[in-house]
């Protein structure tokens, strides 16, 4: 018995040749996303006007007493945020504001063990133990929904890298 995989658009179902060229398109944030970032297959025709249809948008951080300690992201178009400063023109305010530096990436000290429930599933370049795959098939729906409350991709049994990854049957 083969195996065929047929690909095909996400946006318009249209069946992709292996010849045919392929663009990714990721989104990463969108008010239905709820999981985390996701890939989208598309034609390259089916892309070509997303440029002209493009925002001019400002994305801020609020960081207020109403955030809880974390700030909140806000998207507004660059006319509306520029609107705001009524002293100096924004141009000329955000080159000479003070910079920003991102913060520093601090490394673990302690090694993570995917093998307890509280990390099994979590994405990772390491080797799945067998106790992490075993925790991870025992417990896929408890797996699943803490992966999705942290905002990270969810392990999908029929998807054939996670059946393989962590030892679900294949789906034919």
């Amino acid at each position: 018995m083969g195996k065929k995989t047929i690909h095909v658009s996400d946006f318009t179902g249209t069946v992709l040749r292996q010849d045919d060229e392929v663009v990714r398109v990721v989104v990463l944030e969108h008010p239905d996303l709820v999981a985390g970032p996701v890939r989208l297959d598309a034609t390259p025709g089916e892309v070509e006007n997303i440029d002209d249809a493009a925002l001019d948008v400002a994305v801020v951080e609020i960081h207020d007493r109403h955030g809880n300690g974390e700030p909140r992201r806000v998207v507004l178009t660059a006319s509306e945020f520029d609107a705001m400063a009524t002293d100096v023109p924004m141009a000329q305010l955000l080159k000479t504001a003070e910079r920003v530096r991102p913060p520093k990436a601090r490394k673990s000290a302690e090694k993570i063990d995917y093998g307890t429930l509280e990390h099994a599933g979590k994405p990772h370049r390491g080797r799945v133990t067998e106790e992490e795959a075993r925790l991870v098939r025992e417990q896929l729906d408890e797996v699943n929904k803490r992966l999705a409350d942290a905002g990270v991709r969810q392990i999908d049994p029929t998807d054939p890298e996670h059946a393989l990854r962590y030892g679900f049957p294949e789906v034919s």
